[in-house]
């Protein structure tokens, strides 16, 4: 396992680290669809460097229009209920960002992501990081972190999860985890398969998968 520091050699980076780490795992020349791809700052980066064919699924119409005014080809709809309409290996890769706590459903989107993907890149923030964990236990309220900056009365993540439960939910789901990365603040680790360290020292986690 080794420990890289990530230069913000994108204008995003500072603040999106795992976005970077996402076009790292992914392969030139292949078909990605960005599930919940807001703007499109992924697509258009993949698209530059990768000289991928993207295409992305939004939610919200301002992210839709930010994406078509960048030239992207992106449609508006809903990774709960939309993703079941892509045919069986449609993509190489699937990639959904700091998406699946939003979702109604995360075991059905996996399995969607799983069905029209040969390959799944996830990344999420990691509820069971330390400090969420002490924030929890000495003010008896819920947390908020740089990663997780709402207010539980108006936060978009109705399903918390830590990389132990998002681990065992791959394993139901029965993908393979390739590669993975915990990331604490601009620096990132790469390591294989996340255990019991990562899962309290991650504020994110980057997810490369395939089914078994």
């Amino acid at each position: 396992m080794t420990s890289t520091e990530i230069a913000p050699t994108h204008g995003y980076v500072q603040n999106r680290v795992d976005l970077a780490l996402i076009a790292e795992m992914i392969e030139p020349n292949v078909r990605v669809l960005d599930v919940g791809c807001g703007d499109g700052e992924l697509l258009a980066l993949l698209a530059r460097t990768k000289n991928v064919d993207g295409r992305g699924i939004e939610l919200s119409q301002e992210g839709v229009n930010a994406c078509v005014t960048r030239g992207l080809s992106v449609i508006q709809g809903d990774a709960d209920s939309d993703l079941s309409d892509y045919p069986k290996d449609a993509f190489d890769y699937v990639i959904l960002s700091k998406t699946i706590q939003a979702t109604r459903n995360p075991r059905e989107v996996l399995r969607q992501m799983q069905r029209i993907g040969k390959h799944c890149i996830v990344s999420f923030p990691n509820f069971g990081n330390w400090r969420v964990r002490l924030q929890l236990l000495l003010t008896g309220r819920m947390p908020m972190t740089k990663t997780l900056g709402h207010d539980w009365y108006d936060t978009p993540n109705i399903h918390l999860c830590t990389v132990r439960d998002f681990v065992t939910l791959c394993e139901e789901v029965g993908f393979r985890i390739d590669d993975a990365v915990s990331v604490a603040g601009n620096r990132a680790r790469r390591v294989g398969r996340p255990g019991t360290l990562d899962n309290l020292m991650a504020e994110d986690a980057v997810l490369l998968m395939s089914r078994k």
